[in-house]
């Protein structure tokens, strides 16, 4: 898992411009466990969370990759008008160029940390973004608003909690919410990028308070309660391999509730190469 996800950053980050093609390519849509469903592409991770009074959707993918995200909404037998809340990572166009898209077939309202919302709003990175300038634009997002840390997002019996997990970009969220199946409950997190991926010219040691940040939302995500992991990029979380093995074995096979951590210390060594890499 370590070599792969090494591989998959260093393809973030030569990517990050020109995207990559998994990023907006079908992928077969599946049942997690319970309400919740992978809906995302083959490269770009999205969830649907439903109950009978409405749906949650965690992210958008690229502008191509909604289109995807609709038809697997459709194909698992839901309906995008049924869609009430849209949550958003982070905003770079892979994650959210199909969120205006996926927000005019639900009209459903868009959240996600308050520096998030106004880069959903414009549809471009902040300056103060890493990966500023090297991040296409995509289409603006209507009726995006902010959330607090910890404020729980409500439709019907869903309860999302937020977490603000910025340091990747300056408005990056994480999502948990709770999953019971016949008795059985679950810890759900969607875990935002936690990765320090930048523009050529960026140096993280430049920026002691985007590094600070982004050590606070790695523990954050390494001290949730986390059963069942889902990264913004799938292959951060073996989703795809977990979801083949939990066929067979449950949703065990999913994680054994130390998914955030292992990622949280993943994360901490790659921000620690990456620093000593800039100071060399």
């Amino acid at each position: 898992m370590k070599a792969l996800a090494a591989m998959i950053l260093a393809a973030l980050s030569a990517s990050a411009m020109a995207g990559a093609p998994e990023w907006s390519a079908p992928h077969q849509p599946f049942q997690i466990y319970g309400n919740t469903y992978y809906v995302g592409t083959e490269g770009i991770s999205a969830v649907l969370i439903t109950s009978p009074k409405g749906h949650v959707l965690i992210d958008g993918a690229t502008g191509e990759g909604g289109k995807v995200i609709a038809d697997n909404v459709k194909t698992l037998g839901f309906k995008m008008k049924d869609v009430k809340v849209i949550l958003n990572s982070h905003a770079h166009y892979d994650h959210s160029g199909g969120i205006s898209h996926l927000q005019k077939l639900s009209g459903a309202k868009v959240l996600t940390g308050a520096e998030g919302a106004k880069a959903l709003s414009s549809g471009t990175t902040a300056p103060e973004d890493p990966q500023f300038g090297t991040i296409n634009d995509f289409e603006p997002v209507a009726n995006a608003h902010a959330v607090k840390e910890g404020e729980v997002v409500k439709v019907g019996a869903l309860a999302v909690t937020a977490h603000l997990t910025p340091g990747h970009t300056p408005g990056g969220s994480s999502w948990s919410w709770k999953v019971c199946d016949k008795g059985v409950c679950k810890n759900f997190v969607y875990a935002d990028s936690l990765t320090a991926v930048s523009s050529d010219s960026y140096k993280f040691t430049a920026h002691p308070e985007v590094v600070s940040s982004l050590e606070s939302s790695i523990r954050k995500i390494g001290a949730l309660p986390c059963d069942v992991l889902i990264t913004a990029h799938p292959e951060f979380s073996d989703i795809f391999e977990r979801h083949a093995r939990a066929e067979k074995e449950g949703v065990a096979a999913y994680g054994d509730g130390t998914s955030c951590r292992k990622l949280a210390e993943a994360s901490s060594d790659r921000l620690a190469k990456r620093l000593e890499s800039e100071r060399k």
